[in-house]
């Protein structure tokens, strides 16, 4: 089948038509052109000038036009081209007469130069000096400058983005447009600045063209075709006018389209609706007036025109303030018919007019919102940022975004950590100081303001950014204002990473293991253990220092385990021996020996018995003074032990891990209460502390 019976698509012949306008060009530039297509062409350049100008003024924004530059460079070379073929039939055939270039030169130039070569040649002059020194000089400038500091936004717009992204302002879609959009302005504006100096050097080339025709046609004329040097002076200039003039016209056309892109300040509407808007100044019209009727009544002065002008500016004023005066009522009214609207529904609820509480969010008082501006140099969201990765990459699970907004209700310098909704941490910031902490072993105290560390409430100054340097030098350790907040943050998330496990969460979880193992997934959730009840078993394991890194290994332990029972707590009892290797992972290094404290044999029998009664009554009948006694003793050798630079881990029997391990939860946090069976079977061991009964 031939190409013509397969037929063409809209899209082939749109992508023919740049090659098509190219060899066109060539074919001036190589080929004479007889008077009758110089015509059409001419009519074709001063068309595309026309239409262009009007799309310019038309765009709301430069974007819209994005294809301007491409645009600019190719009607540059038609026109040029155009000279360079109309150049060639004047120098060629101009002896035989004015219509020897065709009808649109002869036309062009007996309507300007009426019967003076010299008015002529002035008149072209003035338009290649307003096209080239006014317009396309501030054209070409502002390009330059709007194309720097687009480049300079770019990267604070890119990180705009990502912050608006990372609070949930935007989604990924949304995001992705924003950055086309950045990335597509900065290559406009760039390219504008190299396109205008087409336009630039095509002023510069049509004053040089004119005068090259001028002088070569004259000599031409005088000395092949024995013309005399006014008849010679008659015909060429003339044309070599005439053809400037027509070249010219469009490129002033360009020429004003380019300032009107890059002046363009972008808004919902184009140029003319802008301008017009912005120009109906009642105000500005009414002076206007009144100085035009002053000069219209001064002597000698053309009293008809001025007094004309000064009643058409007062009539207009007075019809645009009228106008708006009906636009304010009809808003009025409208605004008065909303609020009966308004009362009449107030009691119409729906469940869009419920928000509810982000899972994780920081609120800043006013005075803090600068340290989330990345415009401004803020850096609060790139730290929340590393927050979230660092602790998703730790706790083996994807965090919620934290949403970062401001509350008018605080304090300027206040700020608070919220999980859903409830208040987790809270503390001050003082702008424009930073955070001396003395991490326990600096004596010299600080000329400054003494306070806390928001974090772990260790002894801290505020001081100025010129006392960094001694502050360190004395050994203190120097934090700014984001830095600290986020430290805060990171430690509230840490301390109740189990809360921030969901069922949305331990689902992706599941899915994730299912992508990778489909066979040890069949059939476990939700035909042995429901969904609730394998994110509980996740809760307790986080809740114990263990990352759920290895999704693998727990939920193969689930597999094994969920026959013997459907309890949470009883299941995470019986899979924590399965993950004793990871555990020691996180305690020492690989052949390092564990150090740990024990329980004597005596208060483990005492321990385990008083729980095996508890569970039996239902209620808790351990001695009270045992029990407080117990845990100082444990808190004392946990001290002592991290002092030593080990880490302090407790072993005990299964049967009173789970509840020894809840209780010095809070009692002394960091401490890793494990049992004997999750000890490794080749882990060295070494026990460093015994608790007695002595305790009590």
């Amino acid at each position: 089948m031939s190409f013509f019976g397969q037929g063409v698509s809209k899209s082939t012949l749109q992508g023919l038509g740049i090659p098509f306008l190219i060899l066109i060009i060539m074919g001036m530039l190589i080929l004479p052109m007889p008077p009758l297509l110089l015509d059409v062409f001419f009519t074709l350049n001063i068309v595309i000038g026309l239409v262009i100008i009007m799309v310019a003024i038309n765009v709301t924004k430069p974007l819209e036009f994005s294809a301007f530059p491409s645009i600019l460079l190719l009607a540059t070379m038609l026109r040029l081209s155009l000279n360079v073929a109309s150049t060639r039939v004047v120098l060629v055939d101009g002896h035989n007469g004015p219509g020897a270039a065709g009808q649109v030169i002869e036309s062009f130039g007996e309507f300007v130069i009426a019967g003076n070569y010299l008015v002529g040649i002035i008149i072209f002059t003035i338009l290649i000096i307003i096209n080239f020194v006014v317009v396309t000089k501030g054209a070409g400038r502002v390009s330059e400058v709007v194309a720097r500091f687009t480049l300079d936004a770019m990267p604070g717009k890119q990180m705009a983005i990502d912050a608006d992204l990372n609070s949930g302002l935007i989604d990924q879609a949304t995001a992705k447009a924003r950055r086309e959009e950045v990335s597509q302005e900065s290559d406009f504006f760039g390219s504008m600045d190299g396109a205008s100096k087409f336009v630039r050097g095509d002023a510069i080339a049509g004053l040089l063209i004119l005068f090259v025709t001028i002088f070569g046609g004259l000599t031409i004329g005088i000395l092949q075709h024995q013309l005399s040097f006014q008849e010679a002076g008659e015909i060429y200039v003339l044309l070599a006018i005439g053809d400037g003039l027509v070249a010219q016209i469009p490129g002033l056309l360009l020429s004003l389209a380019t300032a009107i892109v890059v002046t363009r300040v972008t808004t919902a509407e184009n140029t003319s609706q802008q301008s017009s808007m912005q120009l109906a100044n009642p105000q500005a019209l009414y002076i206007s007036a009144a100085i035009l009727f002053t000069l219209g009544i001064i002597p000698n002065m053309p009293h008809l025109v001025f007094l004309l002008f000064a009643a058409i500016c007062a009539g207009a004023g007075f019809l645009i303030q009228r106008q708006a005066s009906q636009v304010r009522q009809q808003d009025a009214s409208a605004s008065v018919t909303a609020s009966a609207a308004a009362a009449e529904a107030s009691d119409m609820l729906g469940w869009d007019d419920i928000e509810q509480s982000d899972t994780i969010s920081l609120e800043l008082g006013y005075g803090l919102v600068a340290l989330a501006s990345q415009e401004g140099g803020g850096t609060l969201l790139g730290r929340i940022r590393g927050v979230r990765k660092k602790l998703s990459a730790e706790l083996g699970f994807l965090l919620q975004s934290i949403r970062v907004r401001d509350n008018l209700e605080f304090a300027p310098d206040a700020y608070k950590i919220l999980l859903r909704g409830i208040a987790r941490g809270k503390g001050e910031m003082k702008i424009g100081h930073d955070l001396a902490i003395n991490p326990g072993n600096v004596s010299v105290p600080l000329d400054a303001t003494a306070t806390k560390e928001p974090a772990f409430g260790l002894d801290a100054y505020w001081i100025l950014p010129a006392q960094r340097d001694y502050a360190r030098m004395l050994g203190y350790t120097v934090v700014d204002a984001s830095t600290a907040i986020a430290t805060h943050v990171n430690m509230v998330l840490k301390d109740n990473a189990p809360e921030l496990l969901g069922h949305e969460e331990t689902r992706e979880l599941l899915d994730k293991v299912t992508e990778r193992s489909p066979q040890l997934m069949d059939g476990l959730v939700p035909e042995k253990l429901t969904l609730a009840t394998v994110n509980q078993v996740l809760k307790n394991l986080i809740a114990e220092d263990i990352p759920l890194r290895d999704m693998r290994s727990i939920m193969e332990s689930l597999v094994v385990e969920s026959g013997k029972t459907k309890d949470a707590d009883e299941l995470t009892a019986l899979i924590r021996p399965r993950l004793g290797r990871f555990m020691m992972q996180s305690l020492i290094e690989l052949g390092q020996t564990l150090s740990v404290i024990t329980l004597e044999t005596e208060l483990e029998h005492l321990i385990s018995n008083t729980l095996l009664q508890s569970r039996k009554s239902g209620e808790l009948v351990m001695d009270p003074k045992l029990a407080e006694n117990l845990f100082s003793a444990i808190d004392v050798e946990k001290r002592q032990t991290e002092d030593k630079g080990v880490p302090a881990v407790l072993i005990v029997s299964p049967g009173i891990r789970p509840w020894l391990a809840k209780a010095m939860r809070v009692r002394s946090p960091g401490l890793r209460v494990l049992s004997y069976t999750e000890i490794p079977e080749d882990q060295d061991v070494k026990v460093i502390a015994k608790i007695g009964l002595n305790a009590q």
